[in-house]
């Protein structure tokens, strides 16, 4: 997280953001009820249940609350001009 960001929806925040670290539950459910009938941990999956390929983060835009994986930000700000401080 050592980039800048910049938002690319609405292409003017580049200070506001959250950031939303992903971690997967991996957990099996009761049909009827979508009670957790078990949990498993990323190395004992049983041999049906896929494992998270999904990015670790993702962010928020503080201004317009778009949610894009964190390489969007980072690009876009690498390919729009900064800001003179």
């Amino acid at each position: 997280m050592s980039a800048p960001y910049l938002c690319p929806n609405c292409r003017s925040n580049r200070t506001r953001f959250a950031i939303l670290e992903q971690v997967p539950q991996y957990v099996k459910l009761d049909p009827n009820s979508g009670e957790i009938v078990e949990q498993y941990d990323r190395e004992h999956l049983d041999p049906f249940h896929i494992p998270y390929q999904g990015t670790p983060r993702r962010i928020q835009c503080g201004v317009c609350g778009l949610v894009e994986d964190e390489q969007t930000f980072v690009a876009l700000a690498q390919t729009q001009p900064k800001i003179p401080r």
